[in-house]
């Protein structure tokens, strides 16, 4: 099978557009580089190390927040839309970003939080002054129950009901995250109005499209019907927020109206790419939902494998399957890892198992069908970091001590120099310790070492950027048993064959992945007809 150059990839996919199969880096601002010594991140940190995103192949990075806000949530409490906060920089050091990103061949695109702002943004201090100035509605307001108790029985995903008491309104205002985010009452088209202006302050600034967080909590039921309870499935409680099926306090029937909206804006800015985050139960059909047609949005990422215990070939299987190629059905995105969830090394495999382990799994995500999203430090195999309870930042590790798995393991600083104190990330205290494994997967060593995890994750961004068959073709699941997985992706003329092995043992060549082919790339001394524990190959045919 011959290999096609870029140009020749490039111009043979002349009709879809740029983000279709692209490979986006998430970078979390204040753990990725710190330019001014304070020990947290910054844009002009960032900035500076475009250089290093740009060597990995990527076809974009996405921002974590970078507004003003008091970090409370770090970030997803947003004090102002429209600024960022001091402690990541300027305006003009965001316009520097993007310019920077552009000339590098990397789109850029940025968070946006359209559910709850924070209780200091403007819009709520005006809000909860009185119930009849302009934004009085801005936000969910209920009176209490003849008793006093709160409007309903939800409750907040960080623990505790959903309302808070606001003497100054005498009413409850709703929070579905922290009591400091309140909730906004997108139901109302000039708070949409609001937040599409918000939208295009970013457009017009040359962002090149948005991830959507939390987008299924951004309407509610009006009625404030109470919450059903939620089965017992012998899955562990650790917060209220788990006794409760949530039908009435997000994943409103009108959601995908104001999607269309916001569709509408994106399209007047040309080829703009929108990713909904959807968690919860009921999450495949309101990504379907959010991304169906033409009209809504393009991609949407669940949380098939952000919180799972174990990567098996079943579990692969079934989320490809959640996103078939038909007409009218959305075009799925695909994250291991992020800000939210501990990190898949310390999550999939034993200790001893993680340097095999990671050269599998940056095989397997690139081989699947969707976009792939790839978390700062994922090149570098970074596990998750044990976060002493007196250094905890995360306010619902916090709450939850000591059941719930603190996120700030999965958002320890980026090590770039591994003899240096603090990792090269700061020339202060960093805000969240770097750990001493992490340390030692350093940048510098790995760029040192041509068979680091590092050099892969580049080579197999280049393979799946240089084959059609990996970046948009069809995908068929032709095995997936106890150990073993064969896809078979086909596009252009051509078909590669993806064949894992996700066990610690030998096991034997499937059947269904044929004889004879071209080996394009293997790990962990793989090749067609030889599966070791953890192998996997490309081959073409």
């Amino acid at each position: 099978m011959n290999r096609l150059s870029r140009q020749q990839v490039q111009s043979r996919e002349t009709t879809d557009p740029w983000w279709r199969g692209a490979t986006i880096y998430q970078v979390y601002p204040r753990s990725f580089a710190d330019a001014d010594g304070d020990g947290i991140g910054d844009l002009r940190g960032l900035t500076a190390r475009l250089d290093y995103i740009a060597s990995l192949g990527v076809d974009a990075i996405w921002l974590s927040p970078f507004f003003t806000s008091p970090m409370h949530d770090f970030g997803y409490d947003v004090a102002d839309y429209c600024d960022v906060d001091p402690i990541f920089g300027t305006l003009a050091d965001f316009d520097a970003l993007v310019a920077a990103a552009h000339a590098r061949g990397l789109k850029v695109t940025i968070d946006q939080v359209y559910a709850h702002t924070s209780d200091q943004h403007a819009w709520f201090a005006q809000s909860r002054q009185s119930r009849d100035n302009f934004r009085a509605d801005w936000y969910v307001w209920a009176d209490a129950r003849p008793d006093g108790s709160p409007p309903s029985n939800w409750q907040s995903v960080f623990g505790g009901p959903a309302w808070t008491w606001d003497a100054r309104r005498g009413q409850y205002y709703l929070h579905n995250f922290l009591s400091s985010q309140p909730q906004l009452n997108v139901h109302r088209r000039d708070v949409q109005d609001a937040l599409l202006d918000v939208a295009r302050f970013w457009l017009d600034r040359g962002v090149d499209g948005f991830r959507l967080d939390a987008l299924n909590f951004a309407m509610h039921d009006p009625a404030l019907t109470d919450n059903p309870p939620a089965p017992d499935d012998g899955t562990p409680r650790t917060r209220p927020f788990d006794f409760q099926l949530h039908r009435h306090n997000q994943s409103h029937a009108d959601i995908p109206a104001f999607i269309e909206r916001i569709r509408t804006v994106l399209d007047d800015y040309g080829a703009v790419f929108t990713v909904a985050e959807v968690g919860g139960a009921d999450a495949l059909a309101e990504m379907h939902a959010f991304t169906a047609g033409d009209a809504r949005l393009n991609s949407a990422y669940g949380f098939n494998f952000l919180y799972a215990s174990q990567l098996t070939p079943q579990l692969v299987a079934s989320a490809l399957g959640e996103w078939p190629d038909r007409p009218g059905t959305g075009w799925p995105s695909w994250a291991f890892e992020n800000h939210d969830a501990p990190r898949a090394l310390s999550r999939w495999c034993a200790p001893e198992q993680r340097d095999a382990f990671a050269r599998l799994k940056v095989m397997l995500l690139a081989a699947l069908r969707g976009n792939v999203i790839l978390y700062q430090g994922e090149e570098l195999g970074l596990t998750q970091v044990d976060i002493p309870f007196d250094q905890l930042q995360d306010p619902e590790a916090i709450a939850n001590w000591p059941l719930t798995l603190s996120r700030d393991g999965a958002r320890t600083p980026l090590p770039w120099t591994a003899q240096d104190e603090h990792g090269g990330f700061t020339s202060g205290q960093p805000w969240l310790p770097l750990g001493a494994e992490n340390m030692a997967r350093a940048v510098d060593r790995q760029e040192a070492d041509p068979a680091s995890l590092l050099h892969l994750t580049r080579r197999m961004i280049a393979l799946r950027a240089a084959h059609p068959a990996l970046r948009t073709g069809t995908c068929e699941v032709l095995l997936a048993d106890s150990a073993r997985l064969v896809l078979r992706r086909a596009a252009a003329g051509e078909t590669i064959l993806a064949v894992f092995n996700l066990s610690d043992a030998d096991a034997a060549w499937p059947a269904e992945a044929g004889e004879g082919g071209e080996l394009i790339e293997g790990v962990n001394g793989a090749q067609p007809g030889r599966l070791p524990p953890f192998g996997a190959v490309l081959v073409g045919r």
